[in-house]
């Protein structure tokens, strides 16, 4: 039982992860489609029934969706989305076409109008199992209401009703399998991918461990080699001069190898984490101040230019406390900072802002707003989807927003992102309270 609840669940996830991008564009077309065919049905081609507050209450259902990315910005109403995009599905495809076809007793045009609602649910709704449960829940709940308000269903059609049924179910199965098909081979697509990534992650730990091996041995005989340099020139011995500006600048490459490595390293565990699917261990989280993550992320950040480092603003806020990890939620920074610093060195102006804030419901947020380019609406509700990049071929992994959402969702926090094309985009982080728990 609980495997089919989770199958279920499942279900439910993916059709509303897909359809995110045509939501809106549903509610439009029912808003405009319903006042017009009822005008057609009723004046141009009259059919035996046609009722105005039944397509009145199909386009009021529907308004909520045209704001459907403002409404998703809200936590407590975005876990409702799904479900009421599914019950507006079910409403008004096969529950609004059967009933009003078996009213209008089965005529051609209401039979053909049936048939077509049934494929663009196919279409709208990617998960073969989620097709079918709201095709069935709609038939029959429109055969329970027609039989409740005392509908008498004559035929008028030439073709019988369980002809007509037979074709609804063939169209269904058969949609349903080619949508079934096109999800295997994404899944198999994913999984080589996974595999391919997987593999490369580990090949890579063991000349990137000897790296940070190397530097840290020289950083740690650094002072005894310019030590004995200098004892060398006092006592007058053949050395070659070198200046000091050069110890120097060997100090800040070795520095900057240890930096990048341990960056390259983070990287290296998110691919594993995407490519194997694995949870976050939770074992080891602690209570953690979100403004030391703040502070550790921009100290640690290995930044191109001054330049770069000047676009970023801290820009205060309440401090606030979470139950997770510090090295964690800095990578999760640093995944923020990568995209936002590349988008902005593209039109080399802009600028991050970071600062924290409390809803008025209480709950603890981070602020994340760069205003570079912004997100296109098409491609914002699947930039946290796992391998999939919004950036050109060859210069973006799709790991790192997808890493940053299972790090949040592992602290028992939630993110969203908002952005305006051409002004800005910014990531919102919620967190729950956590209280102190004495640990440095």
């Amino acid at each position: 039982m609980r495997r089919v609840w989770m199958r279920l669940v499942v279900s439910l996830q993916q059709s509303a992860t897909y359809a995110r991008a045509s939501m809106s564009t549903f509610a439009i077309v029912e808003i405009i489609g319903q006042p017009l065919y009822y005008y057609i049905w009723q004046d141009v081609y009259p059919q035996p029934y046609e009722s105005v507050w039944f397509r009145s209450i199909c386009v009021l259902i529907s308004i909520p969706m045209l704001f459907e990315r403002q409404l998703s910005r809200h936590r407590g109403i975005e876990r409702w989305l799904a479900i009421y995009w599914l019950f507006i599905l079910l409403f008004q495809l096969p529950f609004f076409f059967v009933l009003m076809t078996m009213l209008n007793d089965l005529s051609s045009v209401w039979a053909l109008s049936t048939m077509a609602a049934l494929m663009l649910l196919v279409i709208l709704v990617f998960d073969w199992l989620m097709t079918l449960i709201l095709s069935i829940a709609g038939a029959l709940l429109a055969w329970i209401v027609f039989i409740a308000i005392g509908g008498s269903l004559q035929v008028q059609s030439d073709i019988p009703l369980p002809v007509l049924i037979a074709v609804y179910l063939f169209g269904l199965v058969a949609g349903s399998a080619f949508n079934y098909k096109s999800e295997l081979v994404a899944r198999e697509k994913l999984a080589a991918i996974t595999d391919a990534v997987g593999t490369m992650a580990h090949e890579l730990r063991t000349p990137l461990l000897g790296i940070r091996s190397g530097a840290r041995g020289l950083n740690a005989y650094l002072p005894t080699i310019i030590e004995g340099y200098e004892l060398a020139r006092q006592h007058s011995l053949p050395v070659r001069p070198i200046r000091r500006a050069h110890f120097q600048q060997m100090q800040s490459v070795l520095d900057r190898i240890h930096t990048e490595s341990e960056y390259t390293s983070a990287v290296l565990d998110m691919l594993l984490v995407n490519s194997s699917r694995a949870a976050i261990d939770r074992s080891v989280f602690e209570s953690v101040s979100i403004a030391d993550c703040v502070t550790t992320a921009l100290e640690r950040y290995p930044f191109h230019s001054a330049r770069e480092r000047a676009w970023v603003e801290k820009a205060g806020g309440p401090d606030f406390r979470f139950h997770g990890s510090e090295l964690l939620m800095v990578h999760v920074l640093f995944n923020l900072l990568k995209n936002a610093l590349y988008h902005l060195a593209r039109n080399n102006e802009g600028g991050i802002a970071i600062w924290t804030s409390r809803s008025a419901s209480g709950i603890n947020q981070l602020h994340f707003r760069d205003t570079g380019p912004g997100i296109r609406p098409e491609i914002l509700p699947r930039i946290f989807e796992r391998f999939y990049s919004g950036m050109p071929r060859g210069q973006g992994t799709g790991i790192g927003l997808a890493f940053v959402r299972l790090v949040i969702d592992s602290f028992g926090g939630h993110i969203r992102c908002a952005s305006v094309l051409g002004e800005y985009t910014e990531f919102i982080m919620s967190f729950p309270e956590a209280a102190d728990d004495g640990r440095d």
